[in-house]
């Protein structure tokens, strides 16, 4: 597994996402978000206990027939710096007011999700697909929750809706000084 040195990115990510704002039903094609998705149902690079509970997650909402699709999970410090970049000295949107090293992300202990419908992936908070008359996005977060994820959903300053992480108790400092034992 990797050696991951830094993690304070990750609690900031997200912050000004437009397709995350959730105001209204947002989709796009699986096809479309090939590049920026994984093929597998589980992303690389996480911290093994986030690996196992994302896959039980994953397997949960299945049980219940929501299908989620992980469009995050670690990043190294270039790719977050990439994305920071975003929307500042880059083209596009900024999605993001973490640098490299500031994210949950950059040390495996993070991941994003969407709803999987058909061929489309979408951010829709308030979608039924179950038709169990609740929302599939709150179902996936509370059985996250109930598998020791936190959820951004639950922040006070900026809910980040796809978002849940493990901090194992451990603080962005302590990940990025090293003041930690993550394996």
């Amino acid at each position: 597994m990797k050696n991951f040195k830094s993690l304070a990115p990750l609690l900031f990510t997200l912050l000004a996402v437009p397709s995350f704002a959730f105001a209204s039903f947002s989709t796009a094609s699986a096809d479309q978000w090939h590049e920026n998705t994984y093929e597998s149902s589980q992303p690389q690079g996480l911290h093994p206990i986030v690996a196992e509970r994302a896959e039980i997650l994953r397997q949960r909402a299945a049980s219940i027939g929501i299908v989620i699709r992980f469009t995050d999970g670690f990043r190294s410090f270039e790719e977050q710096d990439a994305l920071y970049a975003q929307g500042r000295t880059e083209s596009g949107y900024i999605v993001t007011n973490a640098r490299g090293g500031q994210s949950y992300h950059n040390y495996g202990l993070a991941v994003d999700y969407a709803l999987e419908v058909g061929h489309q992936v979408i951010w829709d908070i308030e979608y039924d697909g179950n038709g169990n008359g609740r929302s599939d996005w709150f179902e996936v977060a509370q059985m996250a929750k109930e598998l020791g994820f936190t959820w951004g959903g639950d922040w006070e300053s900026f809910r980040d809706y796809p978002h849940l992480q493990m901090d194992f108790g451990y603080s962005l400092h302590n990940l990025q000084t090293g003041n930690h034992y993550l394996y």
